[in-house]
């Protein structure tokens, strides 16, 4: 029996189907782009956007958005599940050049850890919003 009621299960469900159909929008966009076909990755990129917002909307009706401290700390037991069970058990089962593909996985996915537990203290140690760091604040400045 599950740990999480139906209705949850159905969203968690849809959400899977329509955060996987964004990503792989992205990658048909990213190729097109680099076929040459730019009009082609913009379109494909709308299409992503549009999923993403899906994506959005089922989380928040499965009640998985609720702010602050709370998504940090769901994001980061997420990611050290992932990094410290998830990853491992499917790299052990997978012949080394595909397993070398899950690595690379697992070390973005520290930083992505590191970030998390930055953005934890920050949002704990200062009231108000949590600053960019200077490196992310200086590459949004010179995208504007």
């Amino acid at each position: 029996m599950s740990r999480i009621p139906r209705f949850q299960e159905h969203l968690k469900t849809a959400f899977t189907a329509e955060a996987a159909s964004a990503a792989r929008f992205r990658a048909n966009a990213a190729r097109a782009e680099g076929d040459g076909h730019p009009n082609l990755a913009r379109r494909w990129q709308r299409l992503a956007a549009a999923k993403d917002a899906l994506a959005v909307a089922l989380l928040e009706a499965a009640e998985q958005v609720r702010g602050g401290a709370t998504d940090l700390a769901d994001a980061i037991a997420e990611e050290r599940f992932e990094n410290d069970v998830l990853y491992p058990k499917l790299i052990r089962d997978l012949d080394p050049a595909t397993a070398d593909a899950l690595l690379r996985v697992v070390a973005a996915q520290k930083e992505h850890l590191r970030e998390l537990e930055a953005m934890r203290q920050a949002l704990t140690s200062a009231p108000g919003d949590v600053a960019l760091p200077a490196e992310v604040a200086d590459t949004a400045v010179r995208a504007t």
